[in-house]
């Protein structure tokens, strides 16, 4: 039986083994990378189930990196979970924009890392739910194919936007608070700020309005949804407590 790869791109071999023997510990099989420079080829060599990417990498940044995975067709949806000594919120926020799923810093809980990887994992089809599509106006879901269509246009979202999307799609007018979405989205025993669900909320606007009017309606003080009725007065993201 073959075991579930993750990949480990870090340089520092303490950092590397520790996370190795751990991940094996659990049953996956731990791929460790240390040279930046050959992360990508590499990424799209082995073919992992999820991503464990330092941000400090002596040849090319970890945030340059997440941006070059989610360039390439063939490797632009394997989670990505971004390990880093950097705790400041602009910080967070620039490595969940380079297209991270997820966001540890250093120094990390080993228990709270390996459930972030198992959560990070749930968008595999073994664990999908019977529907096979959705849909709400112009935009396509397909459950199956992990694909978005909104009009003619294929999108491109991260998993992470494409688990907060399908949350929306599936209970339209329904207002989702933050604290909903972390537990759905990025699981019930993992610690993540509630300001994240805004960074991933606007990436997915971003993305989305591109070819279409924005359907996600801001509700202050209480959370998201998504709604036809876009004529409704709805708070900015930037303009939030």
């Amino acid at each position: 039986m073959n075991k579930i790869k993750i990949m480990i791109i870090e340089d520092e071999e303490s950092i590397a083994t520790l996370l190795t023997y751990n991940l094996e510990k659990e049953g996956y099989k731990a791929v460790v990378v240390s040279n930046g420079l050959n992360a990508v080829s590499e990424v799209e060599r082995v073919q992992p189930s999820v991503i464990i990417l330092d941000w400090m990498l002596p040849e090319i940044s970890g945030v340059e990196i997440c941006k070059l995975i989610r360039s390439k067709p063939d490797i632009k949806t394997i989670p990505i979970i971004m390990l880093t000594a950097k705790s400041q919120e602009e910080d967070k926020i620039k490595g969940l924009g380079a297209g991270a799923d997820d966001y540890v810093t250093k120094p990390f809980s080993v228990p709270e890392l390996m459930a972030r990887v198992k959560t990070n994992m749930r968008r595999a089809p073994l664990f999908e739910e019977k529907e096979k599509f959705l849909e709400f106006e112009d935009i396509h879901m397909d459950l199956v194919e992990r694909k978005v269509r909104r009009g003619d246009v294929y999108i491109h979202l991260s998993p992470t936007e494409f688990r907060l999307l399908k949350m929306l799609v599936k209970e339209p007018g329904k207002v989702f608070s933050r604290e909903v979405l972390l537990k759905s989205v990025w699981g019930e025993n993992i610690f993540v700020e509630s300001r994240t669900v805004d960074v991933h909320i606007r990436r997915l606007r971003s993305s989305l309005n591109k070819h279409g009017p924005d359907y996600i309606r801001t509700v202050r003080a209480n959370g998201y949804a998504i709604d036809k009725k876009i004529d409704l007065p709805s708070d900015d993201d930037t303009n939030e407590d």
